[in-house]
């Protein structure tokens, strides 16, 4: 790409899964507790630093109410827009764009209120 490290799936799962527990206002202890599982070891699934399985992870949605699909939905969709650090974020604009970030340099359109935030016209 531009030199930046794509985030690993299981970084991005572990977001999602962070999102989601806090969203619920729940406690690692009562999902880790729902799931089967140490609070440890959800901690590190929701750092991005263990891999779950696919057991594991069903256990992890199931205690959040959640499925594996909507699970992949939304890690697709906040993967479009989330910068990654030390990342500008870059949404092209153009009638081919529209889908995320982009690594192609482009025409700012001007000062935007968020920081690392940069919108790309038409080349």
């Amino acid at each position: 790409m531009d030199g930046y490290p794509e985030p690993l799936l299981r970084e991005l799962v572990g977001t999602v899964l962070r999102a989601e527990r806090r969203r619920q206002g729940r406690t690692l202890s009562q999902v880790a507790e729902l799931a089967g599982i140490s609070m440890q070891h959800l901690s590190d699934v929701e750092r991005g630093r263990k891999d779950p399985s696919s057991e594991l992870l069903a256990a992890i949605t199931g205690a959040l109410g959640l499925d594996i699909p909507r699970l992949l939905l939304r890690i697709a969709g906040d993967a479009s827009f989330a910068p990654m650090p030390g990342r500008p974020l870059v949404l092209d604009l153009s009638a081919e764009g529209g889908r995320g970030p982009v690594a192609a340099p482009g025409r700012s359109l001007g000062p935007v209120s968020s920081p690392g935030l940069t919108l790309l016209a038409a080349a």
